[in-house]
């Protein structure tokens, strides 16, 4: 079977150059409904399997997003990889609104969402030290500087509630911080993905400056839309170019062992039906 990689972001991802077979799948889960269709598609050696996250037209605020149902739904189509494509706030002078940051850091402000598949009678703790793959990471630097992004190669990234966008106050504590960005959607996704033993990062692409800068406008939905239109082109040329170093990566993703030593429950107390619901993360460590 073709290496699988999942793309989820904006609804027009998938409507790039040289993707063929391009045909829509929809899995039904535990978890309820996915955001929308999978939209799947061949470029070159791989698969791609795109998810518009907030569904086409977006439909869903940050909140309401089914994170559960689409991260289990990349697991069940065999998804091995997913890059996030997430348009953030900047909260660095440097990074300018067009740029390109390589997450490799989350501080999760989010307080509305199940961030989990392991409850109700089966425990899992996955380690989440290092919330994204530095291999999937790696390849990601290397692929937006071949697409001629200005590109940071590491960031924390805020992920908070929404849907309102920070106070001033919020984003000058956020700074004081340390973080690079700030945005809504990659919590509980990360955390997902890892417990789906799904390798993941993020291309999160600078839209606006926040409401810190002085000398810049607050931000409003406008000026984001304006941004992610010009960032789209971008952002296929990064897939684009992640895919064949993907493609060459030998062996299994980086993070397909990532529930070996963490399921705390003894198999005889995990209940049928969470057993039968999670079966497809846990079947090779509970025969």
């Amino acid at each position: 079977m073709a290496t699988r990689i999942g793309i989820i972001g904006g609804s027009g991802l998938y409507e790039m150059d040289g993707l063929t077979d391009v045909r829509e799948e929809r899995v039904k889960t535990p978890f309820g409904e996915p955001s929308d269709a999978f939209i799947v598609g061949r470029l070159g050696d791989a698969e791609l399997v795109f998810l518009p996250r907030h569904g086409r037209g977006h439909r869903l605020n940050p909140t309401e997003v089914p994170y559960r149902a689409n991260i289990y739904g990349m697991k069940a189509l065999d998804v091995g990889w997913i890059v996030s494509v997430s348009a953030v706030g900047s909260l660095r002078e440097e990074i300018v609104p067009g740029h390109v940051v390589i997450v490799d850091q989350f501080i999760d402000r989010t307080r509305s969402r199940k961030s989990t598949f392991f409850e109700e009678g089966i425990v899992a703790h996955v380690a989440f030290g290092d919330p994204v793959c530095t291999t999937l990471h790696d390849y990601l630097v290397a692929a937006a500087n071949e697409a001629g992004a200005t590109v940071h190669e590491s960031g924390t990234y805020v992920v908070m509630e929404g849907p309102a966008f920070s106070t001033r106050a919020e984003s000058e504590m956020y700074r004081s911080w340390g973080a690079h960005v700030i945005g809504m959607t990659n919590l509980p996704e990360a955390k997902l993905a890892r417990e789906a033993e799904i390798s993941y990062a993020t291309l999160a692409l600078a839209t606006d400056y926040d409401c810190w800068h002085p000398h810049h406008d607050d931000v409003t939905v406008n000026s984001v839309v304006a941004v992610i239109n010009a960032n789209v082109a971008l952002a296929r040329r990064v897939v684009k170019a992640v895919v064949p170093r993907i493609v060459a990566h030998e062996g299994p993703a980086p993070m397909s062992g990532a529930l070996q030593h963490a399921i705390m429950t003894a198999p005889h107390a995990i209940p049928a039906a969470r057993r039968e619901a999670l079966d497809l993360l846990v079947r090779k460590y509970l025969p």
